[in-house]
């Protein structure tokens, strides 16, 4: 599979694109787990079909120490067992995050109050902030049919 438009061809676009990478580093400082991150963006990534970022934080998530079965169950957390609750309020906010046309409203006040028992202010913003980064990333990579496979893990830092 060949891309349709490499992002780094373009002035412009190399400008836009420093910018998320640097929004993704501010938000590497952030008091979320790291294993956190890693989750919901790989969850984000499977229901956007974003393969370039499922190849991405499938490999940096099992890098940093995550088992095989938790990336796994990953696309199936709600009946698995292996998830923290702090975890699987996470999840949930990137699923009703990522599919906010899904249901009117965006994100129910359910999930977000789950979230909130979880995660302090400072926690739960980086969460959001996280949220939508992963959803520009795999907007960027589906439309322009980034290829996936050959990544290799600390690539991006």
């Amino acid at each position: 599979m060949n891309a349709r438009l490499n992002p780094l061809s373009f002035p412009t676009s190399v400008k836009a694109l420093k910018h998320l990478v640097a929004a993704n580093r501010a938000l590497g400082e952030s008091e979320l787990p790291n294993a956190t991150k890693e989750l919901v963006r790989l969850r984000a990534s499977q229901i956007n079909g974003c393969a370039g970022c499922i190849d991405m934080h499938t490999k940096e998530a099992a890098h940093a120490g995550e088992t095989p079965v938790r990336l796994h169950l990953v696309a199936a957390w709600r009946e698995a067992t292996v998830f923290t609750e702090a975890e699987r309020a996470a999840l949930a906010l990137a699923e009703e995050g990522t599919r906010i046309a899904d249901a009117a409203g965006g994100v129910s006040d359910e999930v977000w109050a789950n979230a909130a028992k979880h995660y302090d202010e400072e926690q739960l913003s980086a969460l959001v902030w996280d949220i939508a980064l992963i959803n520009a990333f795999n907007r960027l990579n589906v439309m322009t049919q980034q290829p996936a496979g050959d990544y290799q893990p600390g690539r991006h830092g």
